[in-house]
Order: C-alpha cells, then sequence, then structure tokens
C-alpha cells in the first residue's frame, strides 16, 4: 500500500482539539500527516465549554486537569479517539467511552524518568534540610552545621507500588547507594538489589524515606493516613508523587508536627487549582522541611516532547490504520496492511453473534473478506475488515444494519 493513501473522511475535515498546552511536537505530527484544523489550547475547559467545542470534534486530547464526563462524551458524536497526554486516564469516563465506542490512549512511559528523578532530588533537599537552609540563607542568616543532615547512601529506600515509575526510582536510588525496599499488591520481579517486602507496613517500619506511586482507586484513597503513619520509622521522610487522594494531609500535618517524620516532599493534592495563577491552600503550608510543588513530577521538556510524540502516534494510527494498541476502552488490535483494498472498522456491544452476522450478510452479497481481526472485552467487540475495493461502499451500508452496531468507519 502506498504512503500516497489518505483516509476515507477527507483530512482538512477532520477537527483536532488539544487542550491544557499540549506540546508541539503533537500538533506538528498531525500538521506533517495532512491534518491542518488543529486547535491549540492552553488551558483546560470546563465541562459546559467542553460540551460546546466538541459538537464537531473527532479528536481530542488532554492532560491531568481536563475532565471528560459521560456528558461531554454524549455530546461528541463524531468524537473517534481520546488522547491523554500524561500517565493517567482516571479522568476520563471510561465506561461511557467504552459504550460510545471512543478509543482512549495514554502515554504510561514517557515522563518516568522525569518523576524518578525528582523524587531523588526530594530526597536529598530533605535529608539534607536544605529547605530551612535555603530560607534562612535568604533571609540573611548563616547557618553552617550539619546537625540532622545525612548522605542518602547506606540509607534505606521504601517504594510503594513497583510499577514504572517505581521501578525506575528504584534503579536510581541503588545507583547512590541506597538499599531498596518495596511492597505491591501484584507480584514484582525486582531491579537490581532490590527486595520485595509482603505489607505496606513492612516496607513504611523500615524507611528512611518512602516514597508513593500507586494509581488511584477505592482502595488507594487515603492510603497514608492517622493509622499507617503511626508504622512509619520515626525521623523517616514521606514523598507523594502519586496521586492526590492517596494521602491524608491532616493525618500528615499532625505527624510533622509532632515530629514522628522529619520532612515530606507533596506534588498532588486532592484538590488542585484549574490553572497556573489560582490560588492555592494546603494543611501542610508553612511548616519546616515540607517541600510541596505544583504537580511538576512530569513536567520536564523531555516528558512534554516524549509524551506529545507518543500519544499523537497512537491517535493517527488508529485514525489512519484502525491500530487500537494501548487502548483503555475498545480491544487492542492491529492489522497488518493489505494491497488492493479498503479497511472497514466495526464496533460493536460483546454479544454473541455479531461476527456470524457480519460474516454471513457479506458473504451473502458476495463480497469477500481478504483481511479480518476480531479481539474483544467485556462489553465491546472490535473487528477490523479489509474487503475488495470496488465493494466496500456496499460493505459498509451492510455492516451498519448489523445488531448491536456502535460505530463502523470506511479507513480508506
Amino acid at each position: 500500500m502506498t504512503e500516497k493513501k489518505i483516509t476515507s473522511y477527507p483530512k482538512e475535515k477532520i477537527n483536532i482539539l488539544l487542550l491544557e498546552n499540549i506540546s508541539d511536537v503533537a500538533v506538528k505530527h498531525f500538521n506533517d500527516s495532512g491534518y491542518a484544523n488543529v486547535k491549540k489550547i492552553n488551558g483546560a475547559l470546563t465541562e459546559a465549554e467542553l460540551i460546546k467545542a466538541v459538537k464537531d470534534i473527532h479528536l481530542v486530547g488532554i492532560r491531568s486537569k481536563t475532565q471528560i464526563t459521560k456528558k461531554i462524551l454524549d455530546a461528541a458524536p463524531k468524537l473517534q479517539a481520546i488522547g491523554c497526554f500524561c500517565i493517567g486516564v482516571n479522568q476520563v469516563d471510561l465506561k461511557t467511552a467504552t459504550k460510545n465506542g471512543i478509543v482512549v490512549f495514554n502515554a504510561p512511559y514517557s515522563n518516568t524518568r522525569s518523576v524518578a528523578e525528582l523524587v531523588i532530588g526530594a530526597s536529598v533537599m530533605l535529608i539534607r534540610k536544605i529547605i530551612d537552609k535555603n530560607k534562612a540563607a535568604h533571609e540573611g542568616l548563616w547557618m553552617k552545621d550539619a546537625s540532622g543532615s545525612y548522605e542518602l547512601r547506606g540509607k534505606t529506600l521504601g517504594i510503594i507500588g513497583y510499577g514504572n515509575i517505581g521501578k525506575q526510582v528504584s534503579v536510581l536510588a541503588e545507583s547512590i547507594g541506597m538499599k531498596v525496599i518495596f511492597h505491591d499488591i501484584e507480584t514484582r520481579l525486582p531491579l537490581g538489589n532490590a527486595e520485595s517486602r509482603k505489607s505496606l507496613k513492612d516496607v513504611v517500619s523500615k524507611a528512611d524515606i518512602v516514597t508513593l506511586h500507586v494509581p488511584e482507586l477505592p482502595g488507594t484513597k487515603n492510603l497514608i493516613n492517622k493509622s499507617t503513619l503511626k508504622h512509619f520509622k520515626p525521623g523517616s521522610i514521606l514523598i507523594n508523587y502519586a496521586r492526590g487522594e492517596v494521602v491524608d494531609l491532616e493525618a500528615l500535618r499532625k505527624a510533622l508536627l509532632d515530629g514522628h517524620l522529619s520532612g515530606a516532599a507533596i506534588d498532588v493534592f486532592p484538590v488542585e487549582p484549574e490553572k497556573n495563577g489560582d490560588r492555592f491552600s494546603s494543611p501542610l503550608q508553612g511548616l519546616r522541611n515540607v517541600l510541596l510543588t505544583p504537580h511538576i513530577g512530569g513536567s520536564t521538556q523531555e516528558a512534554q516532547l516524549n509524551i506529545g510524540d507518543d500519544v499523537s502516534n497512537k491517535l493517527l494510527s488508529y485514525l489512519e490504520k484502525g491500530v487500537s494498541t494501548g487502548s483503555h476502552s475498545i480491544p487492542e488490535l492491529s492489522l497488518p496492511e493489505q494491497e488492493g483494498t479498503h479497511r472497514i472498522l466495526h464496533i460493536h456491544h460483546n454479544v454473541p453473534g455479531v461476527l456470524s452476522e457480519i460474516n454471513t450478510q457479506l458473504s451473502k452479497h458476495k463480497i469477500n473478506i481478504l483481511g479480518q481481526y476480531l479481539k474483544t472485552n467485556d462489553a465491546i467487540g472490535y473487528v477490523v475488515l479489509d474487503v475488495n475495493k470496488n465493494l466496500s461502499k456496499h460493505a459498509l451500508d451492510l455492516l451498519r444494519q448489523v445488531k448491536s452496531t456502535i460505530k463502523v468507519r470506511v479507513l480508506y
């Protein structure tokens, strides 16, 4: 198949909306692929604003602030895919996206290094009490002493959540001489000399520094609370660059004021401002040896370039080839291209008999299937079909009549 092949829907009519100052590398990828109608907005939009904006949109790109609700999805009849230019997808109503046949992609690996480096940097700042010394120096006070300042070498780092970021932190920590212990609800293969522990308590009771790298789930809400904080090693440090709901900040404040913990670095919060310049408040403000940052764990130029590249390529592959690898809504599927065919995508409710009906209808009308893949999840079935070029319009009409159809379109 030649490179000149275009989608059946004219590229100049495909509308793409990118929110929250997504990297220009994504805009460039779309423009270089022939998609000129790319609108980029620096901030997030409210639900009401998005409902108005998405009526004629085919692709939406967001980061972590924008909430894609059921009302927004139901107001977007042309929406094919959502790109989450970040690690998580919890800001999207995945149930409705799945029901509506909308593909949801993210970038689970692209900013792991940026977060991991900042964890190590925060560890150095806190264990050396740099925050106090920096403040004093700015105020004209000379505080040159070693009291309460330590090296990271030889200390124990406890990692809660040994996924992509947790493993990166583990490797960096060992490289500077730390001992690493970790706990994860899944069985994880340790890297280097890291040691797996059976419980959260077993990690926090022995670690000099505890860093959290867990997703936002019902089971992780207030994972670090009044009870769990009691098990922390006296004088230890807590770092949360995961999700804001994971730590009970009032309980953490008390543990810091009581001296049970000697410091904390918090980058994510239960409630965060909508945009730069908005007022922000936290129970931890004003406390000594507490490093507060505005959700910048993955905010480096390298991470944003990697994310922009990764997610835009996934969106383009789905739009032009039907490739759904990395999808969180419809099943993951990738069908090699074939010469002399037209490709049709069929998304349907996962009920018995749909594939049989598709094949029966096409066979009855003498339409030859030159390639076909089916993949299902609990709710959705996704079929990619390559059919004879001169019969593709007829095939499309037949597939629209198949029971339980959600979406069907010709790619090329």
